[in-house]
């Protein structure tokens, strides 16, 4: 890392056909990505989405470096990163000390120097070490030196709870990031998610907060060509819908992306048809596609492992609540974890996070279909 940076410093100022031509397919993806992706050719895990994104953005951009905690000789601590070290080498692969707070701040200050760092926490439970760098030095920095300088930096990592490792690897940080400007927050579910969104958040001028899961590291998705594609690319802030539906809207980040499709199912056999969102992004939030989708349906449920209070779900129902109001037929429906720090006992973890069934509940509710709506007729 230290030669890139000398390299920088020594006066590459000017863009070479190469990099020129680096710089023009970051232009690309946003148009590119409008198209459909429907035509599924293979299944793809999301750790392998991770690696090849990572990959071939650095194979495009010599700018583009990881560094943190086990990324290189270890291979990474949920194997994100293999393979990258032997490819790369150790000065774009880059294993620090167990210290967030210092390895954010050198990314921040290469951000500034032009180079793309991709910061990996091992968990973002432990971005707190590194929150002065995240917030006050790459978030603030675009708007405190009126857009003079960019700070093109990913911060990434599993993000939520994963399963017995207790309150202090266990929390939904998307609440935080998502309240400060100057971030942008995504949120992947699938493995297109995952491909498309980190390529887009490593080509991206601003810092990004990528949060991920690791429970979803080892689940398969189908990818069309058009995702394999190296120019394949998803933009940021635009919503997906995963389901179509007329009865309920139903929107998810992450890993309750999947337990919303698997409780839409379930609807459907009683005859609710719910429409499901993936957001994608929590910062700019696709408040339009929210808001379409309650005016054609007229309910909506929220759904989010984070706490409860100040949270995504929160967020969403005030944006409906301004713009869609009087499409609204029933109260708004927010599921989201235990307002308690998370347990360890499996019983207890699993009682302090959504489930299935506590979405089919929910959406019965503002479909009034529940047995408590029916005996209050």
């Amino acid at each position: 890392m230290w030669g890139i940076l000398r390299q920088k410093a020594g006066g590459v100022t000017g863009l070479s056909s190469q990099g020129l031509g680096n710089q023009m397919l970051r232009l690309r993806p946003v148009a590119s990505a409008m198209r459909s992706y429907s035509s599924a050719t293979k299944e793809m895990t999301v750790r392998d989405a991770l690696n090849s994104a990572l990959d071939e953005e650095m194979a495009a951009d010599p700018n583009v470096f990881v560094m943190g905690e086990e990324v290189g000789e270890y291979q990474g601590a949920y194997k994100i990163t293999k393979g990258l070290l032997d490819k790369y080498g150790p000065e774009r692969v880059v294993d620090t000390p167990i210290t967030e707070a210092g390895f954010a701040g050198i990314g921040v200050g290469s951000a500034y120097h032009g180079l793309r760092p991709v910061i990996e926490f091992m968990t973002f439970n432990f971005s707190m070490q590194a929150i002065d760098h995240v917030i006050n030095s790459a978030a603030k920095s675009n708007y405190m030196s009126a857009g003079q300088i960019n700070v093109p930096i990913v911060f990434r990592g599993p993000n939520g709870p994963a399963a017995g490792v207790g309150a202090q690897h266990s929390q939904c940080y998307g609440a935080w990031f998502g309240a400060v400007p100057g971030l942008k927050v995504l949120v992947p579910y699938s493995s297109e998610d995952a491909r498309g969104l980190l390529k887009a958040a490593i080509r991206d001028p601003d810092p990004v907060v990528f949060l991920e899961n690791e429970l979803l590291y080892g689940e398969s998705f189908p990818v069309s060509a058009e995702v394999l594609d190296s120019s394949f690319c998803l933009p940021i802030g635009k919503a997906k819908i995963e389901r179509e539906g007329k009865d309920v809207t139903i929107t998810a980040f992450s890993k309750m992306v999947g337990y919303a499709l698997k409780a839409a199912e379930i609807l459907e056999k009683d005859g609710i048809n719910a429409e499901v969102i993936n957001l994608r992004s929590i910062r700019p939030l696709d408040r339009a596609t929210i808001n379409a989708s309650v005016r054609k349906t007229n309910r909506l449920v929220t759904v989010e492992e984070g706490f409860p209070q100040h949270g995504i779900g929160a967020e969403i129902c005030a944006s409906v609540v301004e713009d869609s109001f009087g499409y609204l037929d029933a109260p708004v429906e927010r599921i989201a974890g235990a307002d308690v720090p998370t347990p360890y006992a499996a019983n207890l973890e699993r009682m302090a996070f959504p489930q299935i069934e506590d979405i089919v509940r929910a959406a019965k509710r503002a479909c009034y279909r529940s047995p408590m709506a029916a005996n209050a007729s």
